[in-house]
């Protein structure tokens, strides 16, 4: 169905006139064109009411997001974690890889100790 030309307009005019007579006709439209603007006033206000509403929201997404820091300004990457430094005591223990005879300490890389020898 489309839209209505101006031959189906003149069909429903002489219709409407038929049914509701000459003198009804003129205060059938007036009634028409009052509903018909009224209509209008009431859908631009309703369209009005949402889109207030949406600004609404969207201020108060905004406020809400420069209140709290958003993780797009940190660095990306890891961070870097900060680990306490503990000293630990050197002690000196005796080892038992070292052993000292008569010659004077091991020499690198030997495994047992020297013999003993009269010189």
């Amino acid at each position: 169905m489309g839209p209505l030309g101006m031959p189906e307009l003149i069909v429903i005019f002489v219709i409407a006139l038929l049914v509701f007579g000459p003198r009804k006709l003129p205060e059938l439209g007036r009634s028409l064109g009052k509903s018909l603007g009224e209509f209008k006033r009431a859908s631009n206000e309703l369209r009005n009411t949402l889109e207030e509403e949406v600004r609404v929201e969207e201020q108060r997404e905004a406020t809400q997001r420069a209140t709290t820091p958003a993780p797009a300004d940190t660095p990306p990457g890891p961070r870097a974690v900060e680990t306490p430094v503990v000293e630990t005591p050197v002690v000196e223990t005796p080892s038992i890889d070292t052993p000292t005879t008569e010659k004077g300490p091991r020499a690198a890389g030997e495994t047992t100790p020297r013999s003993v020898t009269a010189d």
